[in-house]
């Protein structure tokens, strides 16, 4: 090879990397006041695995790329109607160290931003943390426990008075399926199950941690039984540096077969939120919808953007905020809230009959904002509208 086909490769590379790295990347606020916002958006076609992000002023912003040709960071502030450039460029390198980290424990997944954590997934079949619960019972494929940021932890596992409640799940009631009717929530009834089937990714980085898992609503009645629906979950986890955190879970369910499953009005099913223990009661539990309703009797019923449920934990408040993503089907949707105990649900199958037919995909997304103290209805409104509206971006090679 001689010096000059050399020289040639040499130069041809730096020009690539110089055309790739001008890039400038535009944020546009939109109608709504932007404040810790995370933003995905799709990277140049320049096959680099590593990119750095230049804020304005020439500050160095933490950026993550996920693999597949999208990166996000967060927006640390823009006003309504305004716009902020970034100057986008491959690297050699990450340019910052994991702020959220994954690691794997026993059957289970564990979040952590810095040294709090955030959530544990319980990935296999946990085990029965009482002598009252029968083995039927024994579940994998949810959220528990959630932490808020000052330690406190406020879901509850196999309740006495549920003992199919998991912290943060997602099992169908009333459904029918090839004329059986397996019940996916109520599992004392042996008639239904969720399962988790496997991990399909996890990951940890300085935007973001998260995991992607398998599931499967297995029909019990039928012999031998039969799996009416697959379910992959996204879980994702942020670097906010706030005084809350924040994530979110998209759920993608499709028909395992050829046949299709359908779910007849009924009062519950869907995503579902099972409270600390010391919140059960009715005076130990509060809630407030997005429409200003704190009576859980009024709000039972009615369809809102988002709900918040909190309560003490051995005397300090705690509570989540759970976020309905203007995609989800029937949205804003129709909202369980249990009379007396800590349960939340969201629950489509309010609003009427409907059905998943083989061939579609049947998505819903969820963001969730954890914290302490009393719930904050304008922290959460502004998260929702971050959620259902996100900045746009747009990315432009420099002249």
């Amino acid at each position: 090879m001689t010096f000059r086909f050399i020289l040639t490769i040499v130069i041809g590379l730096w020009l690539s990397q110089a055309t790739a790295a001008n890039h400038l990347l535009r944020v546009d606020a939109g109608q709504h006041e932007r404040s810790i916002t995370p933003v995905t958006f799709l990277l140049p076609k320049t096959g680099s695995t590593h990119w750095q992000l230049t804020g304005p002023g020439g500050k160095a912003v933490a950026i993550q790329a996920d693999g597949h040709g999208s990166a996000s960071f967060i927006v640390d502030k823009l006003a309504a109607f305004e716009t902020a450039d970034y100057k986008l460029a491959p690297a050699a390198k990450a340019t910052h160290g994991n702020a959220v980290n994954l690691v794997e424990e026993s059957g289970k997944l564990r979040i952590t931003v810095g040294d709090k954590t955030v959530l544990h997934y319980q990935a296999k079949k946990s085990e029965l943390p009482r002598d009252d619960l029968e083995p039927i019972y024994r579940r994998g494929g949810y959220i528990h426990p959630v932490v808020t940021p000052g330690g406190t932890v406020i879901t509850d596992d196999y309740p006495h008075n549920h003992k199919h409640h998991h912290g943060i799940w997602f099992p169908w009631t009333n459904t029918i399926f090839e004329g059986r009717k397996p019940d996916f929530w109520n599992m004392g009834n042996g008639t239904g199950t969720v399962e988790f089937t496997g991990l399909n990714g996890q990951w940890s980085g300085p935007v973001y941690a998260g995991f992607s898992s398998s599931h499967q609503f297995v029909d019990l009645i039928a012999k031998p039984s039969k799996v009416a629906l697959t379910e992959t979950w996204r879980v994702q986890v942020y670097a906010t540096g706030q005084a809350y955190h924040l994530f979110e879970l998209e759920s993608v369910q499709r028909c395992a077969g050829g046949s299709k499953i359908q779910f007849p009005e009924y009062r519950y099913g869907g995503l579902g939120f099972r409270g600390h223990g010391q919140w059960d009661g009715v005076g130990n539990c509060f809630y407030l919808t997005a429409n200003g309703e704190s009576d859980r009797i009024k709000g039972h019923a009615t369809r809102a953007r988002w709900c918040h449920i909190g309560g003490r934990v051995d005397g300090k408040w705690g509570g989540i905020g759970v976020l309905c993503h203007p995609s989800n089907f029937r949205f804003p949707q129709p909202m369980r809230i249990h009379p007396s105990e800590p349960f939340f649900n969201f629950a489509p199958s309010q609003a009427g009959d409907w059905e998943i037919k083989p061939g579609q995909d049947y998505m819903s997304r969820y963001r969730f904002v954890v914290t302490d103290g009393r719930p904050d209805a304008e922290l959460l409104e502004r998260l929702w509208r971050d959620f259902a509206f996100p900045p746009r971006v747009e990315v432009y090679a420099a002249e």
